[in-house]
């Protein structure tokens, strides 16, 4: 059972379509209706699509993103983060796109018979013969494994974590309010007009933030289709504003987006007009609100229950590793999905807590707005050498984990790739299907 049909979710469903493992997708909303702004994918999960056979339905959807310029509110350029010159060394190029093209392309590999739309977890319960979950509609679903793609909010996370704590077994960590970060808003325009926005014509994407000085921000990024993604956030003083504001809710969606529209709209657009007109040119019923946290959960799984993500890069991985451990499985047990557990756990868990620090980095360096990450800003793009820069780049762009009971993409770029963990079980597989070729002859006729 895998309740959530986020990005996450859907990635864990094609792969598990891969090794003909049975589940069903249950999803809260009652029908599809992708939301979100830009993504970016890069050398961490390109692989993985190419394993697929989606890269090039992505590269289709996407323009390659070479830099990203930020602007002060008065549109005077404070800095150009370069990054086509990461290509070579990652061996894939930041493919930048809207986060709802590359939903239906996940959306479409999964069979419509698998999803169940409208059912929004209110519980769960497990033993150690299978897992339920219960709905809000009185319905009950069993399984033997229950997985969590239902983000950081989930009902899955906080029943789990709601039975753990009665058990005593919740780190206190876990338990505790999340930081404080950032308030956003974000959508995808419609068709806009080439002549107004001439960056439209450009093949690779203008990506342009502005940071005014206070705690607002704002972004726009060209896409395929003469359209823009675009977003404006606040960060959040204190722990405190960041409860308030905190959207116990994994859903994104049109929820009180009025006042962030016009806190923003008369904001003067870096790549023309202002951000009333990209607002304006967008469908309101796609623009999310959404909050976003800053916290790394350290439980991952109990009993037959296990989480990912429900982010981009991340859920993605998670997804991936995942599916590899699955695969492995022993039996339906639940000594033997532990161990699975334990291994994706033991995986994922330190290179997720590696990029979540680094994305925190990513945001103050381009976002933050106070003294420290203002004094940040200035070391990083004035000070310090394109060696260090290029060393960290290489260095999160060697983690790239592949599905491993399909057939391995060749390394790209003249970057380290990290090892992983490859499949005994695959490796047989393949030892039969290459030893049975051999003892048939060139007619097809079996040997006796």
């Amino acid at each position: 059972m895998i309740i959530g049909a986020g990005l996450g979710g859907l990635m864990l469903a094609i792969l598990l379509e891969k090794i003909n493992a049975p589940y069903t997708i249950y999803e809260r909303a009652n029908k599809v209706k992708p939301l979100g702004s830009i993504l970016s994918l890069n050398a961490n999960v390109l692989p993985v699509f190419e394993q697929l056979e989606m890269l090039e339905d992505i590269k289709k959807i996407s323009l390659t993103c070479s830099w990203m310029d930020l602007f002060d509110a008065d549109l005077k350029k404070i800095a150009t983060m370069r990054t086509k010159k990461y290509e070579a060394v990652a061996g894939y190029p930041a493919l930048v796109f809207a986060r709802p093209d590359l939903y239906n392309l996940l959306l479409a590999k999964v069979p419509a018979e698998k999803m169940v739309m409208g059912k929004k977890v209110i519980a769960l319960e497990q033993s150690e013969s299978g897992a339920m979950i219960r709905c809000s509609d009185g319905s009950t679903y069993h399984g033997d494994i229950l997985v969590g793609a239902d983000g950081a909010y989930s009902a899955v996370r906080q029943s789990l974590y709601k039975h753990m704590e009665k058990k005593k077994e919740l780190p206190k960590s876990d338990s505790e309010n999340l930081a404080l970060g950032y308030i956003s808003m974000v959508g995808t325009t419609g068709s806009l007009d080439p002549l107004k926005y001439p960056q439209l014509k450009d093949p690779e994407c203008h990506f342009a933030q502005v940071i005014d000085g206070t705690s607002r921000h704002w972004t726009c990024i060209t896409i395929p289709n003469n359209k823009m993604c675009w977003g404006v956030g606040i960060q959040l003083e204190s722990a405190t504003a960041s409860r308030d504001q905190q959207f116990r809710n994994s859903e994104w969606g049109p929820e009180s987006i009025d006042a962030m529209v016009k806190e923003f709209h008369g904001s003067v657009c870096p790549l023309g007009g202002t951000m009333g007109d990209l607002i304006d040119a967008t469908d309101k019923d796609t623009i999310s609100k959404v909050y976003l946290e800053e916290k790394f959960f350290e439980t991952w799984h109990s009993g037959r229950t296990v989480l990912i993500g429900d982010g981009a890069n991340n859920a993605l991985q998670d997804a991936v590793i995942l599916a590899n451990c699955i695969y492995e499985m022993k039996s339906v047990t639940a000594a033997s999905i532990n161990d699975v557990f334990k291994d994706y756990y033991e995986q994922r868990s330190p290179e997720a807590k590696y990029q979540f620090e680094y994305s925190k980095f990513i945001a103050k360096l381009v976002a933050g707005q106070n003294w420290k990450e203002k004094l940040l800003r200035k070391v990083v793009f004035g000070c310090l050498p394109e060696w260090v820069q290029t060393k960290g780049y290489a260095n999160s762009a060697s983690y790239r984990p592949q599905a491993t009971f399909l057939p391995m993409v060749e390394k790209r770029g003249t970057g380290y790739v990290r090892p992983q963990k490859l499949s005994e079980r695959y490796a047989k597989e393949q030892e039969m299907v290459k030893a049975k070729a051999q003892a048939e002859p060139e007619n097809g006729a079996t040997i006796v």
